[in-house]
């Protein structure tokens, strides 16, 4: 899905900055909190990670750059509950209000409604019955192809030429598990994108690696 949160490459958020190895997980409490809320959204909502993540892409600017990594952490958990009717459209915000001292009604609790799927195992990783359709040393590109569904082939490398470096554990497919329509579960390559390839001849010279669905590829016919 081309969405906010798909911004790998673009100009104009300036450079990244790293915290310092001991430097601690939270900068704040309340982080600590929102953490914790979002990661338990996922089980009371009945979801998974993948729809966490295609949650996060259907923020709007201003929650997803707003308000900070965790601020965008609790908009996606209350958007997980909203899905789920868990929590009712405004509940949120008459909550906060009426704790701020207004005389606010809040809506009333919808009847849940779960999705009605079940991962056949813990985490993302899966095995599969065929063997990888490339090799390490192969060279691969990136298909040319957008989806208004989750997805995790970021635009900036569609229709660019790589190598496979690694081939990794297979996983299941975001682009289903997400939308609780089946793990469908895929090879997965470590495929290496020369800087220039990606943004042209004046791009600071390094290798940037990008972990692929095996769908995502195809043969580099030039």
């Amino acid at each position: 899905m081309d969405s906010i949160a798909d911004i790998g490459g673009m100009h104009g958020f300036g450079s990244v900055t790293r915290d310092p190895p001991d430097a601690p997980p939270f900068d704040e409490p309340w982080q600590k909190r929102a953490f914790a809320m979002a990661l338990l959204s996922m089980r009371v909502s009945g979801t998974n990670l993948e729809a966490f993540r295609h949650a996060l892409e259907r923020l709007d600017p201003v929650q997803y750059f707003g308000e900070g990594y965790y601020g965008r952490w609790l908009h996606c958990a209350e958007r997980l509950l909203l899905d789920s009717s868990i929590l009712a459209p405004g509940a949120v915000e008459a909550r906060a209000r009426a704790l701020r001292g207004e005389d606010v009604a809040e809506p009333p609790a919808p009847q849940p409604a779960k999705p009605d799927y079940q991962p056949t195992a813990a985490g993302s990783t899966r095995e599969v019955d065929r063997e990888p359709r490339f090799s390490v040393g192969d060279r691969v590109r990136a298909r040319r192809v957008g989806t208004p569904r989750h997805s995790r082939l970021p635009h900036y490398v569609r229709g660019m030429a790589g190598t496979i470096q690694r081939i990794q554990p297979p996983h299941v497919l975001p682009e289903t598990h997400a939308h609780f329509e089946g793990e469908n579960p895929e090879h997965v390559y470590k495929v290496a994108f020369p800087s220039d390839t990606l943004w042209g001849e004046d791009a600071e010279p390094f290798t940037l690696t990008v972990d692929l669905w095996e769908s995502y590829l195809e043969e580099d016919a030039a």
